[in-house]
């Protein structure tokens, strides 16, 4: 069985895996943005909840959280699971989790910024929105990039933790495929794939960065 043969098979796998990642960030970038917001809010209340939700989201296993959202409509409510809520259930856990991690590192951004920014914007007659919006959050992207960067290539690879519900993305794919023919090559399409893959995320990530350079 050669690697061509091997990326054939593991195409739809692969689609998955692509499905899962693009979603996940389409979810967890901007919610990550609000849970950051809440982090950083006045009232103590909200701010206290959102504490806790990211300290329980970076404090678990990102495996055990999905199988929470699995299982747990019908563990903690009897509610029967479709076949269909498997992917959903993936996409639920994968930005809940990823969105407590960009949440503090935008908070850390967002914190980083001069406070005669927001005094000389407010001269100027920008409204507070306009001001974090125009001004500050295009700096605070630039800012957080590198960290941004190294948490969506972890998202690649931990798109591999979706077999813990036997959702049939690449690694399961690979893992069946492996047991049914004796061999390591499958593994071995897998890694490249994610190799590859990284590669790629990293490429364009440091495009953006250096596109973004006009900052400096």
């Amino acid at each position: 069985m050669n690697l061509m043969d091997l990326f054939v098979q593991l195409a739809g796998g692969m689609g998955t895996t692509l499905q899962i990642f693009f979603l996940t960030l389409i979810f967890s970038l901007p919610l990550g943005l609000i849970v950051a917001f809440g982090r950083m809010s006045k009232h103590l209340i909200l701010k206290n909840i959102v504490r806790v939700y990211i300290s329980i989201m970076r404090g678990t296993p990102l495996m055990l959280q999905l199988l929470v959202v699995y299982f747990g409509p019908y563990y903690m409510f009897g509610i029967t699971i479709s076949p269909m809520y498997r992917g959903a259930a993936v996409i639920i856990a994968f930005a809940l989790n990823y969105a407590a991690y960009f949440a503090e590192i935008y908070r850390s951004g967002i914190e980083s910024m001069p406070k005669g920014q927001y005094e000389a914007a407010k001269v100027l007659g920008y409204s507070k929105t306009a001001t974090f919006f125009v001004i500050i959050l295009p700096q605070v992207i630039k800012r957080i990039l590198p960290s941004l960067t190294n948490e969506i290539i972890t998202l690649v690879k931990d798109t591999s933790l979706a077999f813990s519900i036997a959702y049939a993305e690449m690694f399961t794919e690979a893992k069946a495929i492996a047991a049914t023919s004796r061999s390591m090559m499958p593994f071995v399409a897998a890694a490249i794939f994610y190799y590859i893959f990284n590669a790629v995320v990293a490429f364009v990530m440091e495009t953006i960065e250096k596109k973004m350079s006009y900052y400096e």
